[in-house]
């Protein structure tokens, strides 16, 4: 998978960018703030969720809100060779939409497309930032969306369950809240209908992350020259029922306590259940060790061992490889490492976008990458010296 051409409109800091790309390797070098990770951020656009930065719709935009106080249109557009083909992508806030809730248009070919999962069908991208350094000392929700992502590349429709699980979730929550609170009785009938939702949703979201990790370990437990082998595992009550009994016998029980805690009463007894409770687990191998009690570089290097076995996989399963965005990588990684790194990139053949405040970092890829110098969001082709 590669994009050919990319295109922004009053994306972030640029007003129009039109990049052609022709090697396989794409190196965006400047100051802190030039502009760099928001073409990262750009690409990420390109398939399903809310971009590296998980950002909202209305953020992105160039100029945020005009005098009339409507968000102002943005757009990405490119020309990709993936799954089957090569396609003109586009997506964006189609036209200026009044202050609420914004929906983000989807074209593959010109054609409007339903919905987001359309893009992972034919495109997979795959991102590392200086942020998910913090990934295994933060919350277990940010190690979910990281599982989720690796999810994405070989099951598109996982974006759709998770968005369906999430809003029935939600309303039900707030029919249950409304009930305890205001005394306003919620309908059981929809309740059932909700909860029926989120069954089916949360055994098949739980089920997909324990099938990839299944299935990633192997490649994880290799190891990649100088970056650590890892042992992944998803752990939670959901994922240890369908351990021990077929799906839908676990759906039973989901759904049993999931109606045990409608009453105010017992509102405890369905806590803990679901993949929202569910635990993303890292250990590196040689070490014996948790990655939480790893140090920042080593929890860097498990990053990148996960994200390269990954796209292995990817390569294996799908027989295509997934485009990297590689924001900061060669910062806090020693020399080995980095060469290590880009010996990888060129042996599985992924088209990689990485960026660096400091070129010198990039020399050896001379001859075999685009460096893109970028200073004040204005972007030019440099050669490496």
């Amino acid at each position: 998978m590669a994009i050919r051409r990319l295109s922004l409109s009053n994306f972030r800091c640029y007003s129009s960018l039109r990049l052609t790309i022709e090697f396989p390797i794409i190196v965006l070098t400047g100051p802190n703030g030039a502009g760099k990770t928001n073409i990262l951020e750009a690409i990420s656009f390109l398939v399903p969720g809310r971009g590296l930065r998980a950002a909202n719709l209305g953020d992105v935009a160039l100029t945020a809100r005009n005098t009339h106080n409507h968000i102002k249109n943005w757009a990405v557009s490119a020309t990709v060779a993936g799954c089957g083909g090569t396609y003109e992508f586009g997506t964006g806030i189609s036209q200026e939409i009044p202050m609420g809730r914004l929906k983000r248009a989807v074209k593959i070919d010109g054609q409007l497309m339903k919905g987001q999962s359309s893009l992972g069908e034919k495109l997979s991208v795959l991102w590392l930032t200086p942020d998910m350094q913090r990934l295994f000392n933060e919350g277990p929700s940010s190690r979910r969306r990281f599982l989720d992502r690796l999810v994405f590349g070989f099951d598109p429709a996982h974006a759709g369950r998770l968005k369906s699980f999430d809003k029935s979730l939600r309303e039900r929550s707030l029919l249950i809240q409304n009930e305890a609170v205001l005394g306003k009785k919620a309908d059981p009938d929809w309740l059932d209908i909700l909860e029926n939702t989120i069954v089916e949703k949360g055994v098949a979201i739980s089920a997909a992350r324990v099938a990839l990790v299944d299935r990633l370990n192997p490649a994880c437990g290799m190891g990649i020259g100088p970056f650590p082998s890892a042992s992944l595992s998803v752990v939670g009550v959901l994922e240890s029922w369908l351990s021990e009994m077929p799906a839908v016998e676990a759906e039973d029980l989901y759904r049993s306590s999931l109606k045990k805690s409608r009453k105010l009463a017992s509102t405890n007894l369905g806590k803990g259940i679901g993949p929202n409770y569910s635990e993303f687990f890292v250990e590196h191998i040689s070490k014996e060790m948790p990655a939480s009690q790893c140090s920042t570089g080593e929890q860097k290097a498990l990053l990148i061992s996960i994200v390269l076995a990954n796209a292995r996989l990817q390569s294996l399963e799908r027989n295509a490889m997934p485009i990297l965005l590689l924001d900061e990588i060669a910062a806090h990684v020693d020399e080995a490492r980095r060469a290590a790194l880009f010996s990888e990139l060129g042996d599985l053949g992924a088209q990689a976008w990485m960026t660096g405040a400091d070129p010198s970092f990039f020399t050896q890829l001379s001859g075999l990458a685009h460096n893109f110098s970028i200073n004040n969001s204005k972007v030019t082709e440099i050669p490496f010296t």
